[in-house]
């Protein structure tokens, strides 16, 4: 666990990128998707820091953010104080923008799952059928996080499923892939919806999950690319 926090310039509405791994981490895929984040965040005029020191988890610090992105964080990554800290700054009125592994996170903080991401990973194709072309769908095509996207859509990645499709009374689904369209373990079919982004509400704040974002060419998909700019404008509005 961290204990001495990184320096953080003095900054209003910032946004922190976080890809702290006690579990699976992506050795490939992290660096150019914080790359790209980072890039798409100056692109709003938005200060930026990338840490995996989860000591800047303390309320004086995330005070200087608006939006914290979950770069496929995984494991138990906090101290009971950091996560004091981290649901205080959420229900306050922060935005998450949660991507790929970061799903499959802290399932020791009952907080985190059934709250923050709202379903519990379950897992994905194995072995030849890692990584797979899949059909996608937008549920919510006005939804201003896919506004842009072009359909028809069959990104190659690494396909999640969940226990469940997050509760409607506090979640909305804006995407989901069609299981006809892939091979996903029998063990892990979700049915007719099959979610891979959705919002939530926490208290005042707001998530954005998406499990998309398994390789680092994902992060060179036009469209992913876009729903991860439109994800941030979204969080960072007023």
């Amino acid at each position: 666990m961290d204990h001495e926090p990184p320096a953080v310039p003095r900054m209003r509405d910032g946004v922190l990128i976080f890809s702290k791994t006690n579990a699976f981490r992506h050795v490939e895929q992290i660096p150019h998707a914080v790359a790209v984040i980072g890039s798409l965040a100056e692109a709003q005029g938005r200060g930026v820091v990338a840490t995996e020191n989860a000591a800047i988890f303390r309320p004086d610090l995330l005070a200087r953010f608006r939006i914290i992105v979950l770069a496929s964080s995984t494991g138990d990554a906090y101290t009971p104080a950091q996560r004091a800290a981290f649901r205080a700054w959420i229900e306050r009125g922060g935005r998450i923008v949660a991507l790929h592994a970061a799903g499959d996170s802290s399932h020791v903080w009952p907080f985190y799952l059934q709250q923050l991401i709202g379903a519990r990973f379950i897992g994905h194709p194995g072995g030849a059928d890692h990584i797979q072309p899949a059909e996608v769908s937008l549920t919510q095509p006005q939804h201003p996080i896919v506004r842009g996207v072009q359909l028809p859509w069959r990104p190659l990645d690494e396909w999640y499923s969940f226990d469940r499709v997050p509760a409607p009374r506090n979640a909305t689904v804006i995407a989901t892939i069609d299981e006809r369209s892939y091979r996903p373990d029998p063990r892990q079919v979700m049915g007719a919806v099959h979610p891979i982004a959705w919002i939530s509400k926490v208290g005042r704040g707001q998530v954005f999950y998406t499990a998309l974002g398994h390789t680092p060419e994902s992060y060179d998909d036009a469209n992913h690319r876009r729903i991860i700019a439109n994800a941030l404008r979204w969080a960072g509005r007023r």
